[in-house]
């Protein structure tokens, strides 16, 4: 009875304690959650109109120099808490003009269920050999060897992930019972060339109240990464500093294969072992900077980070390497928050996030054109070539 009447008196106590001035403001809602993601892709990820991956590096191939290409993408997603008027859930973004998507951008309901896996799904064979940290040769521990028949096996080594930089999605279809978004293949394109989200936005649907805001932060500027080999075998890896940007991250994949044995490398500039998904993903400022006091993600000052020799020597002729620049994020709320410690009901609210990534290969020839995509290596004497990059990809020089 004792600790009955303890609890009861805990609870009593807290609701005194919300309605005393100076506490915390209490919330109702939001009934509806908006998310519009917004990333310029520069580099091989700016090929194909963004696409970026090896259809990025076919194109330039044939397309020329990657450096003179930047692309937009848009991720739109839209949750309520509200069954829709008229089912299936659906809505629409309206753009003004110069954003250059048309009138408005289609919100379609996905459907629920899992996705079938392939009859002809294959498990990864061979090795991952994993590296870490900037600098000219890699640091105690590495590499950390990942075999896939043991993971197959269910053997995972502890650790090998970290949950420490969890993907950050607050408006999912798991968390909404009703949900829409955008890109769904049901029409609509990705921002044109010149495109600018700056003026007014407009979110209509058939489950929740209408959103309307003005976004004064158009795209980032787009990243420009260059690599040059050192003469200690590892590579030198720039870029130019971007003013909106909160912070970097860097990452890069190769892999060998060798009398039938494949051998896949990751490498990420993190100071410590850290491999989580957010890191390649849009991040909130206020994450980031609690990231760099960890030197898990580099500060916005720094502009360059040297990828150990150890790892240029792992993933043979080439790599592929990507860096991402976290950059700031809008919110909206409506109606406007009260004033005092009246209580908050909320309608809807809406959060726009930016990113700038850039794709580029290192320690590739491509006839010519290695160049262009920022790598450029000392002169060495004529080697017989191999003929397979990473994931036993077949390189181009061959």
């Amino acid at each position: 009875m004792r600790s009955t009447l303890r609890f009861v008196s805990v609870a009593a106590i807290a609701a005194i304690l919300a309605a005393v001035p100076g506490s915390a403001q209490r919330t109702t809602g939001p009934k509806e959650r908006y998310e519009m993601d917004v990333a310029t892709m520069s580099g091989f990820a700016a090929m194909g109109g963004g696409r970026g991956g090896m259809g990025g590096a076919m194109g330039m191939m044939f397309g020329g120099d990657p450096s003179s290409k930047v692309a937009y993408t848009l991720d739109l997603r839209l949750g309520s808490d509200q069954n829709p008027s008229a089912p299936p859930p659906k809505g629409d973004h309206f753009f003004l003009p110069q954003a250059k998507v048309g009138k408005s951008l289609p919100l379609i309901a996905p459907e629920r269920g899992m996705e079938e896996r392939p009859d002809n799904f294959e498990r990864p064979k061979g090795r991952l050999l994993l590296f870490w940290g900037c600098g000219a040769k890699a640091g105690p521990g590495q590499p950390v060897v990942i075999d896939f028949a043991k993971v197959a096996a269910g053997q995972i080594p502890p650790g090998l992930m970290s949950s420490a930089v969890p993907i950050i999605r607050e408006v999912s279809q798991s968390n909404s019972r009703s949900y829409a978004r955008w890109p769904n293949g049901k029409g609509g394109k990705q921002p044109g060339s010149g495109s600018s989200l700056l003026g007014a936005h407009r979110i209509a649907s058939n489950f929740g109240p209408e959103i309307s805001f003005d976004l004064a932060q158009d795209y980032m500027p787009g990243l420009q990464a260059s690599t040059a080999v050192q003469t200690d075998g590892s590579v030198m890896l720039r870029w130019n500093a971007l003013a909106p940007a909160t912070g970097y991250a860097a990452w890069a994949f190769g892999g060998m294969s060798q009398g039938g044995n494949s051998d896949m490398v990751w490498w990420t500039s993190s100071a410590t072992k850290e491999f989580g998904g957010g890191l390649w993903d849009w991040l909130p400022p206020a994450t980031v900077a609690n990231l760099i006091t960890k030197k898990i993600v580099m500060p916005p000052s720094q502009t360059s980070c040297q990828i150990p020799a150890e790892v240029k020597r792992a993933s043979g002729e080439m790599m592929m390497g990507n860096l991402n620049a976290y950059g700031p994020e809008a919110h909206f709320a409506y109606p406007p928050k009260p004033a005092g410690n009246a209580v908050w009901n909320i309608d809807w609210t809406a959060k726009v996030r930016f990113r700038s990534h850039t794709m580029l290969m290192i320690g590739a020839d491509f006839g010519g054109m290695g160049a262009a995509s920022g790598s450029s290596a000392p002169a060495e004497p004529q080697q017989k070539k191999k003929c397979k990059g990473p994931l036993g990809i077949p390189l181009p020089t061959c």
